[in-house]
């Protein structure tokens, strides 16, 4: 093999490496154009044309993610985010309600709880939808209670 198809090899190699280290699988997509202008190499192309080739592949490859579900996130705020905020959809008990406020025991301390628009304040479990500042904003839990009959 000759050191210029070696080059394409180990730029792939590096940039497979760095995409484990990131996991976002756009450095992979710029990877497989650097496989094809290595099999281009292989080809008999001529440098640029490995070059254009590597450019063309990974472009594509790029767009073809960027259009897949792969590489849309939803981006929610970090309010109501579950990945930010472990206690998005944990649930809490709310004993009574006043104008749709309530204080409420959560993790061992007293709460300020908001119901979420369109709930209803007759559920005996809350579910922790979004946090706002230090009150809590619930929705009624859609899962049965511990010990609850089924309807």
């Amino acid at each position: 093999m000759a050191p210029g198809g070696l080059f394409w090899w180990i730029g792939a190699g590096v940039l497979v490496v760095l995409e484990l280290m990131s996991g976002t699988f756009y450095l992979l997509m710029i990877a497989l154009g650097c496989v094809a202008a290595a099999l281009a190499h292989i080809a008999g192309a001529a440098a640029d044309a490995q070059f254009a080739i590597a450019a063309v592949v990974a472009l594509a490859a790029v767009v073809l993610l960027r259009r897949s579900r792969f590489g849309r996130r939803k981006r929610e705020q970090a309010s109501r985010n579950p990945d930010v905020n472990l206690d998005i959809g944990q649930t809490l008990n709310v004993p009574a309600w006043h104008e749709r406020r309530a204080r409420a025991t959560y993790r061992g301390a007293a709460w300020d709880v908001e119901l979420a628009e369109g709930e209803p304040e007759d559920a005996q479990v809350y579910e922790i939808r979004e946090l706002r500042g230090s009150r809590l904003i619930v929705v009624a839990s859609r899962s049965q209670p511990a010990g609850a009959p089924a309807a």
